[in-house]
């Protein structure tokens, strides 16, 4: 190592007795894990089998090795604790300034273990902790909330009246519009009455080689600017997510009536046109990152998956609606992707459809626990087997399917078997070449090569998620430029092949401690209506079942490339490798 190498500086809190220490994580730690993701996934290492609301069950906030410095679209950060909604190792990537506030306070991760007796704002001024109580109404509104906590170089993350109420998929929300949304990490945050992170920082973040930095940066804007899914005119810089809308659509792949067809005729009301006309709304970035994908109008702009989980999932064409259910959403702080999904797995239940102003009824009911309140803040997973119909619940693991059908891009379908946090586009993201055919275009209705593909994917997203980069940035960039910049800040020489090396480590990690919360081959497994029911064929696109025989092979060759046995777990040999990278 070089003496200029950075290395992790770790702050452990523990809130039964208020104390606090902090450490620097060894050379070896710091290069392998790299902060973030990684990180939390070491951390959750240390304790495999804690049951994610045991008082002593840690919740991490950790900033990646770029965060705070010069590489474009690099200061996001991550939560992760184990998931009270699917009991996976869990994490989420989140933007805002809250990555950038530690890294200026000297801090890269925060490891909080324990409960307060009452509720608690834990504070980080320049490095100093204190804590002060947390006399913030439970039951108020978010917005109000952050009202309280922003201001004068501050960064705040909380949770909600959701996560007070038990909702097992509560946000932590950051930054007031930001949320590290799925699994129910806010729930595990409220367990501790920890109601509050708040963070100032005001020193500077220095490269070891500030001319390097600067050659990677420069090297990864003029690639967004060459990229039309980023900076196009039907890119994100313009539309933002809703981008995706009539995309989806016209692929046939939008999720609609809980999955049972997919395509929704009434899909024009949401998509990124009509909120242009309808909201005219401003665009915003995270600190450092010139793609600006979110958007404000009169009130908050939904992502892609709420425009389409709210909309085309549970039938509805109401924008109003699905602004207003977003809006409410995000004032409790509770996911909307599982939200909606709920509320669509509810109303195939009984026959019947939630839209627009039932839809948003719906939504309160869960905020403030009335009605089917209680029953829909389970998930669907927990909701349809007391119901007596498990088969409806569209998840892998209990976690919801996002808006991508899977009956439309096989590599999406394997992705969600094969995600550690369970259904999830944001472990392995195949639409890039499946749908965007970046950056190299492949079948969508096969899974040729899907196997190894998701695995490379899988890893590489393990290192953006650990290098506090947003993934978005790969639509136009790659790995090797942000390795250029990961260098020259880091000092810590690394090429590509040894960035996603790093990311066959975290993932595989993430699989072996799952292994140890007893999770197996039937859980990489998808809900039996893509195997036996057929999309909606239309515009020249026949979208059939998936074949079972086909996804099981795909499933099969994935564990091999992955070094797993047929179980979906490690051999012993394979296991005690892995193992071993915790210890050293």
């Amino acid at each position: 190592m070089r003496e200029q190498e950075r290395q992790l500086r770790a702050l452990f809190v523990d809130l039964r007795t208020r104390e606090s220490r902090r450490e620097e994580l060894s050379p070896y730690v710091t290069r392998v894990f790299l902060g973030g993701r990684g990180i939390g996934a070491w951390v959750m290492g240390s304790c495999p089998t804690v049951h994610p609301l045991d008082p002593d069950a840690p919740l991490v906030f950790s900033t990646g090795l770029l965060t705070g410095s010069r590489v474009p679209s690099s200061s996001r950060m991550v939560v992760s604790a184990f998931s009270p909604l699917t009991g996976t190792v869990c994490s989420a990537s989140v933007g805002g300034r809250l990555g950038l506030s530690m890294r200026r306070s000297g801090i890269d991760l925060i490891r909080v273990a324990g409960r307060a007796e009452g509720p608690v704002v834990l504070v980080i001024d320049d490095g100093r902790v204190g804590f002060e109580q947390g006399d913030i109404p439970a039951d108020e509104p978010l917005s109000g909330v952050f009202g309280r906590l922003e201001g004068a170089g501050w960064s705040a993350a909380a949770v909600g009246r959701a996560a007070f109420q038990g909702c097992r998929y509560a946000s932590v929300m950051v930054d007031g519009a930001f949320a590290s949304g799925r699994g129910g990490l806010g729930l595990v945050m409220a367990s501790k009455n920890l109601r509050a992170l708040r963070v100032r920082g005001t020193g500077t973040a220095k490269a070891v080689d500030p001319e390097g930095e600067e050659k990677a940066r420069t090297d990864i804007l003029r690639l967004f600017d060459a990229s039309p899914a980023i900076m196009g005119a039907s890119g994100l810089r313009h539309f933002g997510t809703s981008a995706l809308v009539d995309l989806m659509a016209s692929r046939r792949m939008m999720p609609t009536a809980n999955f049972r067809r997919t395509y929704f005729p009434g899909y024009r009301s949401f998509c990124a046109s009509a909120i242009r006309e309808q909201e005219a709304p401003k665009r915003y970035a995270c600190p450092g990152c010139p793609i600006a994908c979110k958007g404000k109008g009169r009130a908050g702009i939904p992502e892609f998956e709420t425009l389409s989980h709210f909309g085309a999932l549970n039938e509805n064409a109401d924008l109003g609606a699905i602004i207003e259910a977003n809006r409410i959403c995000n004032e409790a702080g509770f996911d909307t992707i599982t939200a909606a999904s709920t509320i669509a797995c509810l109303a195939e239940i009984r026959g019947v459809r939630y839209a627009g102003r039932e839809l948003v009824d719906k939504v309160r009911e869960i905020a403030s626990l009335t009605g089917d309140g209680p029953l829909l803040q389970l998930g669907s997973a927990e909701l349809a087997r007391r119901m007596g119909r498990p088969e409806l619940s569209m998840s892998v693991k209990a976690l919801e399917m996002p808006a991508y059908d899977p009956r439309g891009a096989y590599g999406m379908a394997l992705a969600y078997g094969t995600s550690t946090r369970g259904a999830c586009h944001l472990r392995a993201y195949p639409v890039s070449h499946e749908i965007l055919r970046k950056p190299v275009a492949t079948d969508r209705f096969s899974f040729s090569g899907k196997a190894r593909i998701i695995k490379i994917s899988e890893d590489l997203n393990a290192v953006i998620d650990s290098l506090g980069a947003c993934k978005f940035a790969f639509f136009g960039a790659s790995l090797e430029e942000y390795a250029k910049g990961f260098s020259s800040v880091t000092g810590i020489e690394a090429d590509t092949q040894d960035l996603l090396s790093f990311g066959n480590t975290i993932s595989s990690l993430e699989r072996h401690i799952n292994s140890l919360r007893g999770f197996r081959r039937e859980h990489d497994l998808l809900p039996e209506r893509f195997f036996t029911e057929p999309g909606s064929s239309g515009a020249g696109i026949e979208v059939p079942p998936i074949d079972r025989k086909a996804f099981e092979e795909a499933l099969d060759r994935y564990y091999r490339i992955r070094g797993c046995s047929p179980d979906g777990t490690f051999p012993q040999d394979k296991a005690r490798e892995i193992q071993s990278c915790m210890s050293r």
